[in-house]
């Protein structure tokens, strides 16, 4: 569901594919302690003695087509529901640690996949960020988008891992600030948009994404399961602050590129039938309304929109 405010200048694609390597780095942080992230979430967080992070670099291959890209594995931990041990003053990643992730760098900005669990963290905090906008003055506001970013950090290492029924594959992408030298910066102050990429297969009766038919059973069993894939673009969100600079439109460059790199044919939006500026903003990446599907019967439902690959 399209949930930015921003529409900016398009670049050409710049998209890294390497060739198959299997590598592992770790680090071990500095100890940190106990600290205040009121800015970020109206209270204090502790932070465990010791935290590490790894980045995982697999091979990944289309059996259809034969693409081999890179793809990092978010960290695994017990699969437990309690929050993992976050430490919300690491140090943005350099350089040199996100060489070989599928990015696309553009004016002041970089738009990867997402290795760190502060960086889903990071990232489900701006959804719940956007999904709120609408309300800043609702009464115990700081809480509801506290919880909602809980959810939503579960269910981004969910689909991350390849634990949700609904997609093949699930690629959480960032927008973060450019490396500099000259500023330390921590991943929450880094990372500034993001967006979901999942491939997706339809399932027996649906003829577009999100449209279940009921058919019977005959015409049910004529249908192969796995006839068609496809993917599909979701929660897309910049910050306030870092709207119209491109940010929302460089991700989709990069999902598009990822999407066809997979060998799907077609990408798929759904967007509010009343967020006009979310829609000129698929428009201008090169999406179309989908005028077969069917109309939503709410303004709150979302228009279907699509891009040939």
């Amino acid at each position: 569901m399209g949930l930015i405010k921003g529409v900016s200048l398009t670049l050409p694609p710049e998209l890294r594919v390497l060739p198959f390597q299997i590598s592992i780095k770790e680090e071990i942080c500095r100890r940190p302690t106990r600290f205040s992230i009121r800015a970020y979430f109206g209270e204090t967080f502790p932070v465990s003695s010791f935290s590490r992070w790894r980045n995982l670099e697999i091979h990944c291959e289309n059996v259809n087509h034969g693409h081999n890209i890179q793809h990092p594995v978010v960290s695994r931990d017990d699969g437990s529901d309690q929050m993992p041990h976050l430490s919300f003053n690491r140090l943005q990643l350099s350089d040199e640690e996100c060489n070989g992730l599928l990015s696309r760098k553009f004016g002041h900005f970089v738009a990867r996949e997402a290795v760190l669990d502060e960086e889903l963290w990071a990232a489900a905090w701006l959804r719940a960020e956007a999904y709120w906008e609408s309300s800043p003055y609702m009464r115990h506001i700081d809480s509801h988008k506290r919880k909602y970013a809980e959810q939503e950090f579960y269910a981004l290492k969910r689909r991350c891992l390849g634990q949700d029924r609904n997609s093949l594959k699930c690629f959480c992408f960032v927008a973060v600030k450019k490396e500099d030298k000259n500023i330390r910066r921590t991943v929450l102050n880094s990372v500034v948009g993001t967006l979901d990429l999942s491939i997706r297969q339809y399932q027996q009766g649906e003829t577009y994404p999100g449209e279940i038919k009921k058919l019977s059973a005959v015409l049910a069993n004529q249908e192969p399961f796995d006839a068609h894939k496809y993917a599909y673009i979701a929660n897309v969100c910049v910050s306030k602050f870092a709207r119209r600079q491109g940010i929302a439109s460089n991700m989709i460059y990069l999902a598009r590129e990822v999407a066809s790199l997979l060998g799907m044919k077609q990408l798929f939006v759904h967007v509010n039938a009343d967020n006009t500026i979310a829609q000129h903003l698929y428009n201008k990446t090169g999406f179309q309304i989908v005028d077969s599907a069917p109309s939503p019967t709410s303004k709150y439902q979302g228009l279907l929109m699509s891009m040939e690959l």
